[in-house]
Parts: C-alpha cells; sequence; structure tokens
C-alpha cells in the first residue's frame, strides 16, 4: 500500500471538547451570523469586507491584526461590515509549499495535523473571544468543516476546488454563506451551476454516513479573476464583467438571494497586492452607476497584513505574508475608512 496512515487524528467531538466554544462565544457567533445573512438577503445595505491574511500563519501576529481591524470595524460599523479572513488551510497548485497552519502549525517544521488542528481551532477561538468577531475561512478539504463548523461565519470555495462535488453538496448543507469563486479559466457557467447545486438539497456521503442536506441559499459567487491559454491574468472586476454576472443570474432564476462578492487580489489584480485599493474603488463606481450592481455586489475580498507584500517562510519579518502578497495595515486602514466614507 503506497499511503502511510501517520497519526489516528481525535474526532470533531472530542476537539471541540479540548478547545470549546463557550455560550457566550456561541451568542456573539449567533448574532454576528444573523447580521452576515441579512446583508446577503438584502434586508441591510452595509458592504462587506472579508479581509486579512492570505493564510494565518502566526498566531500573535494575526491576532495583532484582527484587534487593529476591530477597532476600525467599531468606527465604520454603520457603514461597512468586516469579515476578518482567518485562513488555515493554503491551496498549493503544485502541492509543494507552505499549506497552511492546519499542515505546518510552525511553518519552520514540517506536517503535524494533530497539533494543527489545535491550533486553527485556538486562533479562531482567541479571535472570537478578543474582538467580538467571527470569521471566513477557505475549505480548502471537506474533512475540516466537522473541526470549525461551529466557529465560522463565512466560508469560501477556492478556484480548484468549485468544480468538485463533495465541495459543492457539503456547502449545501451548510447554515452560513458560502462564496463560490469562479474556476481558474473564468468560466462562469461553472461557478453558477455550483451555485445551484449549493442551493439545492443533496444526498451525498459524509462522515462513513449517507447524508442529507436542505440546500444553502446564501451561497454567491466570488469573481477572482481568471487565465487565458498563455497563463496571463484576466480580470472580471470590471463593469462589463460584474454586467455579465447579473445576466447570468437572471437566466439562473432559480437561484435565490442573487449575490457576488468581488476578490480585489489574485488574477483581478495579477498579484500585485498595491492595485487592491485602485479595485475596490472601481467596484464602488460601478455600484453606484448601476442599481442592478449595487444589488449583486455585496462586497469584495482583500488580502491585508500587517506589512505590505510577502517573504519567504524564513523571512522572519513579524506580519508579511508567507504566501501570496498583502496590502499592509496603514494602507488597509485608509483604504476602510475612505470606502466608509463614499458609501
Amino acid at each position: 500500500m503506497s499511503i502511510k496512515l501517520v497519526t489516528k487524528l481525535p474526532s470533531s467531538t472530542e476537539i471541540k471538547e479540548m478547545i470549546p466554544m463557550t455560550d457566550d462565544l456561541k451568542a456573539i457567533k449567533s448574532k454576528r451570523d444573523e447580521e452576515i445573512k441579512k446583508v446577503f438577503t438584502g434586508e441591510d445595505d452595509r458592504f462587506i469586507f472579508i479581509i486579512g491574511p492570505c493564510s494565518a500563519d502566526n498566531e500573535d501576529a494575526v491576532l495583532d491584526y484582527l484587534n487593529r481591524l476591530a477597532k476600525v470595524q467599531d468606527k465604520i460599523k454603520d457603514k461597512i461590515l468586516i469579515i476578518p479572513r482567518i485562513y488555515t488551510g493554503k491551496p498549493r497548485t503544485t502541492g509543494i509549499g507552505y499549506k497552511g497552519i492546519l499542515h505546518n502549525p510552525n511553518p519552520l517544521e514540517g506536517s503535524n495535523m494533530l497539533d494543527g488542528l489545535y491550533a486553527l481551532r485556538k486562533m479562531h477561538i482567541r479571535a472570537i473571544k478578543e474582538t467580538g468577531m467571527t470569521a471566513a475561512d477557505e475549505m480548502l478539504y471537506t474533512n475540516n468543516w466537522k473541526y470549525v463548523d461551529d466557529i465560522l461565519s463565512y466560508v469560501a470555495i477556492g478556484a480548484r476546488s468549485v468544480e468538485d462535488q463533495q465541495h459543492r453538496f457539503l456547502a449545501s448543507g451548510m447554515d452560513i454563506p458560502v462564496g463560490m469563486k469562479n474556476p481558474t479559466s473564468g468560466d462562469y457557467a461553472v461557478m453558477m451551476n455550483s451555485c445551484v447545486a449549493a442551493q439545492s438539497d443533496q444526498t451525498f456521503l459524509y462522515m462513513d454516513h449517507e447524508a442529507q442536506s436542505s440546500g444553502n441559499p446564501l451561497t454567491h459567487c466570488i469573481l477572482r479573476g481568471g487565465l487565458n491559454k498563455h497563463g496571463n491574468s484576466i480580470p472580471n472586476y470590471h463593469y462589463d464583467d460584474i454586467m455579465r454576472l447579473v445576466e447570468s443570474y437572471q437566466k439562473f432564476d432559480m437561484l435565490v438571494n442573487p449575490a457576488c462578492i468581488v476578490d480585489a487580489n489574485h488574477n483581478n489584480s495579477g498579484k500585485k497586492w498595491d492595485q487592491q485599493p485602485r479595485i475596490v474603488e472601481e467596484v464602488l463606481l460601478s455600484r453606484n452607476y448601476n442599481s442592478d450592481i449595487k444589488k449583486l455586489v455585496k462586497g469584495v475580498m482583500v488580502e491585508s497584513y500587517i506589512e505590505d507584500g510577502n517573504q519567504p517562510v524564513d523571512g522572519g519579518c513579524y506580519g508579511k505574508s508567507i504566501t501570496d502578497p498583502c496590502l499592509g495595515w496603514d494602507k488597509t486602514e485608509r483604504l476602510l475608512l475612505d470606502i466608509a466614507d463614499k458609501l
């Protein structure tokens, strides 16, 4: 057998008992979930920022960043609803490199998924305690959901996972917003079909059971740009691109709560992290110009950390990304305050 079983991991029940959500934290999450849901159903017209590090690689630096973010949230809470990114799994195109705190709780050491499960849950819960904000994470592995289903308020399905049936079906059983990114090809139909699958009731294999879901009406699209046949970035945040999504939702009229988040980084920026504020500004202009776009686009996603740019895994700079480059704190704070003034 070519697969070696390394460590038997505790059950999700055991992990949750070891690192529990207390009643007061559950109440915070319940309130936050309701607030976020109302934005996606149109009952609340605040603009969403899903914002934070590309990968949550260091608990102290991430919490330092989140505490700064919480102070800004308090200033702009009437206009903007912040969902912090605490991304604990990092997809790797080649399968090589730092894969996130789930795999590598110490980025300079080898894989240790047992300690990684403890570390990611501890970090998410500490964030709720210190900031009152529940977070977004990417569902890189469907098996990971059972360990975090009580702490997350938003889930993103990545460009390389959006066509996977298990991701789609599991999303159909979640009771929080799930964003389906367009695939790396940029194909809208793949993204729309993923939303249909996740909004529908499904029967599928989960946790050694035949499982049934009732469908998730909060499933929506994330525009993140794509790649052409030469591997060059093709953005899809411009006015015409968003209007094409408006028209796609009209064709897929069985979908409820039409909604979109625009990812300002990845192929929309060509990973030029410093272009993110300009892209957010353009999205805002499109919303202000067209009422259909304003109704559809609920917010943006921004990769941001304490320091500008990125560094190697062993770079040693506190609060600087070891994966994709991020917008630094000073520029992030300015962006949030500027956009709040314009809403």
